[in-house]
C-alpha cells in the first residue's frame, strides 16, 4: 500500500494579503506519495465546502498523483463571494503547483459545486473577459493572467451555481420576506399537484422558478440603487425554501437510481421549511455575482464551450442533488473534441456503496493515463 504525505499549503492571494488574526486566504492541504515528487496533480475547491480533506485526495495521491485540497478566502464565506478573487485565489494555488510542487500536469477536479467554480477558472484562462457587474465593480489586472491547466474533470457538478439554485428553489414564494407566503397553484408539496407531476405543471413551475430568480435580481439592483443613495455599500438579505425542486419528489423525472422524497438535507418538506441551504443570506452584491440567471458570471453555458483540453464527467446515479440530466447538459457544452461521459453507482459524496470512492479513483486514474502515455508519475 502507498504512504501518503500531507503538507498544509496556506498563502496570500494579489487582492488578499494576511490578515489581523494571522492566517492568509488561500489554504489547504498537498497530498502526494510519501518519499516522491509526482509530475501529475489534481487540484479541488468549491465556491464554499472547506475541501482541503476532500474524499479522493489520499484515493488518487495514493495511485501515484499529487492532489491540493484548496480553500478560497471564502471557504464558509459563501454569503459574501465575489468571483473575481475566487478566480485570483485558485490561480495562487496553480502556481504553487507549477513553481514549487513542479508539477508538469495540472488536472482541475471539479466536484459538486466546483465543477463550475473550475470551469469558469479554465474559461477566463483562455479569455479573460470577465466585466464589472454592478455600480462600482472593479475587476482586479490581476484576473488577465490565470494560468490555465492541461485537463478537466467535472465528478458529481451542477451546471452552474445560478442553475442550481433556481432548480431548487420554490416557486410558490410570494413575498421574499415571509417564508411562509405560498401560492398553492405552484406548490410542490400540495398532494394535489403530484407526485407524480404532469408536463404541464412541470413547465409552469419552472418558468417560475426561473421568474422567482429575476424578480429577486429586480429587487437587488433597485436595493444597491436605495443604498448607495443613502451612503450605504451592501447588506445581506434571506432566500427562504431552496429544498423544492421537483426532481427531488418525483423519481420519474431525470429517471436515475436515487431514491425518491429524499434531498442532501433528507426531507425535502421538511428541509423547506428551515432556514439551511444555498443561498440562505447573500449580499445584494454576491447575488449578481452568484446566483442571478441575469448577470452571474458562473453560469456553465458560458464556459463550458471555452474548455477545449481533454475532459470527463462523471455522474453517480444514487445522487438526490445532481441528476443525469445535469451531467448529459455539462458533457454537451463542453468545447473539448476529448470528451467523456460515465454514470456510475453510489450517492453524491460517494459513502455508498462502500467501494464508490476507490472505483472512482480508478476510472479517474485511467482517464489520465491514456492521456499521459509519457508520464511517470502516472
Amino acid at each position: 500500500m502507498v504512504q501518503v504525505a500531507r503538507d498544509f499549503l496556506s498563502l496570500e492571494s494579489p487582492t488578499a494579503r494576511r490578515n489581523g488574526a494571522g492566517f492568509r486566504p488561500c489554504q489547504g492541504l498537498w497530498y502526494r506519495p510519501a518519499g516522491r515528487a509526482p509530475e501529475v496533480a489534481f487540484l479541488a475547491t468549491h465556491y464554499d465546502v472547506d475541501f482541503s480533506e476532500h474524499y479522493l485526495a489520499e484515493p488518487l495521491a495514493a495511485r501515484g498523483f499529487g492532489f491540493l485540497g484548496f480553500n478560497t478566502r471564502y471557504r464558509g464565506q459563501e454569503g459574501f463571494f465575489l468571483l473575481e478573487h475566487a478566480l485570483l485565489d485558485i490561480a495562487v494555488g496553480v502556481r504553487w503547483l507549477r513553481e514549487q510542487a513542479r508539477v508538469r500536469t495540472l488536472v482541475l477536479l471539479g466536484n459538486s459545486g466546483g465543477g463550475s467554480l473550475l470551469a469558469a477558472y479554465q474559461s477566463l484562462a483562455h479569455e479573460p473577459d470577465l466585466a464589472p457587474i454592478f455600480p462600482g465593480h472593479r475587476i482586479p489586472e490581476a484576473l488577465r493572467e490565470l494560468p490555465p491547466a492541461d485537463l478537466y474533470v467535472s465528478l458529481n457538478a451542477h451546471p452552474g451555481r445560478p442553475e442550481v439554485l433556481t432548480a431548487w428553489m420554490d416557486p410558490s414564494v410570494t413575498d421574499e420576506a415571509d417564508p411562509l407566503s405560498r401560492d398553492p397553484e405552484l406548490d410542490a408539496f400540495d398532494p394535489r399537484h403530484g407526485p407524480p407531476f404532469s408536463r404541464e405543471f412541470e413547465d409552469r413551475y419552472r418558468a417560475a422558478q426561473e421568474a422567482r430568480n429575476h424578480r429577486i435580481t429586480a429587487w437587488v439592483r433597485e436595493e444597491l440603487d436605495r443604498l448607495r443613495v443613502g451612503g450605504a455599500w451592501d447588506r445581506v438579505f434571506p432566500v427562504f425554501r431552496t429544498w423544492a425542486d421537483l426532481r427531488f419528489l418525483d423519481p420519474g423525472l431525470d429517471p436515475s437510481e436515487r431514491p425518491p422524497g429524499r434531498c442532501y438535507a433528507g426531507d425535502p418538506r421538511r428541509a423547506n421549511g428551515t432556514p439551511f441551504g444555498i443561498a440562505r443570506a447573500p449580499t445584494l452584491r454576491t447575488w449578481l455575482s452568484m446566483w442571478s440567471l441575469e448577470t452571474s458570471p458562473c453560469r456553465g453555458e458560458l464556459h463550458l464551450p471555452r474548455i477545449r483540453e481533454p475532459a470527463l464527467v462523471i455522474q453517480s446515479l444514487g445522487d438526490t442533488g445532481v441528476f443525469p440530466g445535469d451531467a448529459r447538459r455539462i458533457h454537451e457544452h463542453l468545447g473539448s473534441d476529448d470528451r467523456t461521459l460515465l454514470f456510475v453507482p453510489g450517492d453524491h459524496y460517494l459513502e455508498e456503496p462502500p467501494e464508490a470512492r476507490e472505483e472512482v479513483a480508478d476510472r479517474i486514474a485511467t482517464w489520465v493515463r491514456a492521456r499521459l502515455p509519457t508520464c511517470s508519475a502516472a
